[in-house]
């Protein structure tokens, strides 16, 4: 299957459902359910048990999510080393790829290499690492991701002192005139998602939020919306 059409980030706040909380013996039917949720893009979590403590999706994975839904599929590589993995997942589907500041010294050089591979950038910190330290890259990438828990398993509580980097990030990526998208990650739910949104988030991705929803992933999405659209009446 063709890699999916990326929508541009400017004109709506979207929403991109966290694989990580869904049922993985049927993760291809989430993802393909997912398209008519209203969902703009898949987020998936793929773990090394290395970089953080757990193990999850790797490039099998991906390939069977490729055939299952038409939806973008953005991977969030929690891992070390991801240079060496880069075109193995990018042939298996990813639409876009993000990996973390704090375990790539070449930060500028695997951003660019990810887009030769004709997926879009991204770069990923950690709570405990400061925003200013993504400025020098902005322009090479096309999400700046904001991890609002600490790494490694979902069902985790927002750090609220996370979302003064959104700011952060936001204001730099105005000031230097970009359409890089920032991301928050991590806790995200109907009860805060105006307060990222208000801190300057494009993208919100959530899980449990979704996944776990007294509705399925349909009234998980939609709660979500419903307390987007109560930030936009405002």
């Amino acid at each position: 299957m063709p890699r999916s059409t990326w929508k541009p980030c400017r004109d709506a706040i979207r929403i991109a459902p966290s694989l990580l909380a869904a049922d993985f013996g049927h993760l291809a039917e989430a993802a393909h359910d997912l398209e008519e949720s209203g969902a703009e893009r898949v987020h998936v979590d793929v773990m090394d048990g290395v970089f953080v403590p757990n193990f999850t999706f790797g490039t099998d994975t991906v390939r069977v999510l490729r055939r299952a839904t038409t939806l973008p599929l953005e991977l969030h590589l929690m891992i070390v080393n991801p240079d060496a993995h880069l075109a193995t997942f990018a042939t298996a589907g990813a639409d876009a790829i993000t990996v973390h500041y704090e375990v790539c010294p070449n930060l500028h050089r695997t951003l660019s290499s990810i887009r030769a591979l004709d997926c879009r950038s991204g770069a990923a910190i950690n709570p405990s690492t400061p925003a200013q330290l993504l400025e020098d890259v902005l322009e090479s990438c096309d999400l700046a991701l904001v991890m609002t828990i600490d790494p490694g398993f979902g069902g985790q509580s927002l750090i609220p002192r996370t979302l003064h980097k959104v700011e952060q990030l936001r204001r730099e990526v105005e000031r230097q005139g970009l359409e890089t998208e920032v991301e928050v990650d991590g806790g995200v739910d109907a009860s805060n998602a105006k307060a990222c949104v208000d801190a300057g988030a494009d993208v919100l991705v959530a899980g449990t939020a979704i996944f776990k929803h007294k509705d399925g992933p349909r009234g998980g999405v939609a709660a979500l919306q419903l307390a987007l659209s109560k930030t936009a009446a405002q």
